[in-house]
């Protein structure tokens, strides 16, 4: 197979390739089907392929080989390329990473559909992961799907809010309007437990920026309506010692327990 130098490297040429290896009845899978739909938290630096118990492969760089028995009903073709349906795909991604990654997949899953069709999408991808043949991580797996929301507008939006849950604290309500006595929106906060007046902001740097003036005097007004606000930023993901001591003080004093 003949490709243009400049397309060697392209996600769905390394998908192509590696399904053209494998054979026709391997299937692209987990992360990487969710990577090939545009799916922002997921990785596109491997490829990972399902194939039959039957098919024996050797290993190579940057191909991930995935075994077991599946149905031909369960295959879409998207792009030309043979792709498990994306509630399989979610379901592995949600089982096999015990990180953010499946979370902020299924976030994102939720947000591609009208509200009243989001429980549709939860139902399918918890009927996935019951009826998977290995249980590792079933249980994490259904956690997640159940707090997912489909609300969060970002990867890092989604990361915050499982750091909290993790972190013992009740879940917070995504995307919270602060409005007037008219009932005019004011402010829409990423995460607000409303009971205690703290709310938590992550302060992405491509949607923050050239914009401190503008937060600050948001921030301050939300303080005289009796606010607490907590910002959080990409290091504070990575390192969260400082971000949960805050919360934990906050909600404490606003009355809630861990």
């Amino acid at each position: 197979m003949l490709v243009e130098r400049r397309r060697a490297a392209e996600f769905r040429t390394r998908v192509a390739a590696a399904l053209l290896y494998a054979g026709p009845q391997a299937a692209l899978t987990s992360e990487s089907v969710l990577a090939l739909g545009g799916f922002a938290s997921a990785s596109s630096k491997r490829v990972e392929i399902l194939v039959p118990y039957t098919r024996r492969l050797r290993r190579k760089p940057g191909l991930v080989i995935h075994s077991t028995q599946f149905s031909e009903i369960d295959v879409n073709t998207v792009q030309g390329l043979r792709v498990m349906s994306p509630d399989f795909a979610l379901a592995e991604v949600l089982c096999r990473d015990r990180g953010r990654v499946g979370f902020a997949c299924m976030d994102e899953a939720l947000s591609r559909y009208p509200a009243d069709d989001r429980e549709a999408v939860r139902a399918a991808v918890l009927t996935r992961i019951m009826a998977r043949p290995d249980s590792r991580g079933s249980a994490r797996a259904r956690f997640l799907v159940d707090l997912a929301t489909g609300l969060a507008e970002s990867p890092p939006e989604s990361w915050t809010l499982l750091l909290i849950v993790d972190a013992g604290w009740p879940p917070p309500q995504p995307q919270f309007v602060v409005a007037n006595l008219a009932g005019r929106e004011l402010y829409r906060l990423d995460l607000a437990w409303p009971e205690a007046r703290v709310a938590v902001e992550y302060d992405g740097h491509a949607a923050h920026e050239d914009r401190q003036e503008q937060d600050a005097l948001r921030d301050e007004d939300l303080r005289r309506r009796g606010w607490t606000l907590i910002h959080l930023t990409a290091a504070d993901l990575r390192e969260p010692g400082r971000f949960l001591s805050d919360l934990h003080a906050a909600l404490t004093r606003g009355g809630l327990a861990a």
